[in-house]
């Protein structure tokens, strides 16, 4: 099915970029206002875990924990083949769960963990001095659907986006899909 598929390469672009990150980076600021590597990385993870809640109808994992312990990298592999068993099961994508934006079909909680993983990805290979060209189809798919649920709508100043910033010129799909979400471009 296209939109696991989709989800899998999602996953192989964050891992493209978590391979290159070292230990030593995890303190780094990330464009993610106030976070680090370590605290975005943690945040994907919960993502990953609060999808399998969504599909299960489990305890999501507390919000403000830290997930990754001593091992980041094994601890988001784990959140990936959990997510990815639960969005697998059968009638996952089609039966309805409940989501932050109400009540949706399972196959929601996919684009919402590709789109995850995307604009995360642009964080951390920003952060870390790596290439944002990430996956330019899905951060292409990843910011339609963002303008279209979000469109030309003020942000709360509290909320997880900034005001729209300018991509610069030559910008990458995933460099205009952060500065959709607000990310700085420079």
């Amino acid at each position: 099915m296209e939109i696991l598929t989709n989800f899998d390469r999602a996953v192989t672009a964050a891992n493209a970029v978590l391979d290159k990150i070292e230990p030593n980076q995890y303190s780094i600021p990330t464009p993610c206002d106030k976070w680090t590597v370590w605290d975005v990385i943690n945040h994907v993870t919960a993502g990953n875990l609060k999808g399998v809640a969504m599909l299960t109808g489990t305890e999501p994992p507390d919000r403000d924990a830290d997930l990754l312990g001593d091992d980041a990298r094994g601890a988001f592999d784990r959140s990936v083949s959990s997510v990815r068993a639960a969005m697998s099961a059968p009638g996952a994508l089609e039966k309805k769960v409940a989501t932050p934006l109400g009540e949706q079909p399972g196959a929601f909680v996919v684009h919402m963990r590709v789109n995850e993983l995307i604009v995360h990805s642009w964080d951390l290979a920003k952060a870390t001095g790596q290439s944002t060209d990430i996956e330019p189809e899905l951060a292409a798919g990843a910011l339609s659907q963002w303008r279209a649920r979000m469109g030309d709508r003020p942000r709360p100043a509290d909320g997880p986006f900034g005001p729209e910033q300018e991509a610069l010129p030559g910008a990458t799909a995933a460099d205009r899909l952060a500065a959709f979400l607000g990310r700085a471009q420079n």
